[in-house]
């Protein structure tokens, strides 16, 4: 069973990345935006179709994806 109801990937839109519900907003998308330090309120009035749920949705899945990867990180020496 999927666990992410809200996260879609279609090869076929966006180039395949990871959306919310089969809109055209990119998971990244959504985290480059908090990362900005824009808050849930003030991202959904940027994309009335998002619902709270899909916000805690697109942060569940990035930590699993970096749970299955490996990502080179460049040492702070």
């Amino acid at each position: 069973m999927n666990k992410f109801t809200r996260i879609t990937i279609d090869p076929e839109q966006m180039a395949g990345l990871p959306c919310i519900r089969g809109l055209r907003i990119p998971v990244a998308a959504i985290l480059e935006l908090v990362a900005e330090g824009l808050s849930f309120p003030e991202i959904l009035k940027l994309y009335p179709d998002l619902e709270n749920e899909d916000i805690k949705e697109a942060f569940k899945y990035a930590a699993e994806v970096l749970k299955e990867r490996e990502i080179p990180l460049i040492s702070a020496r």
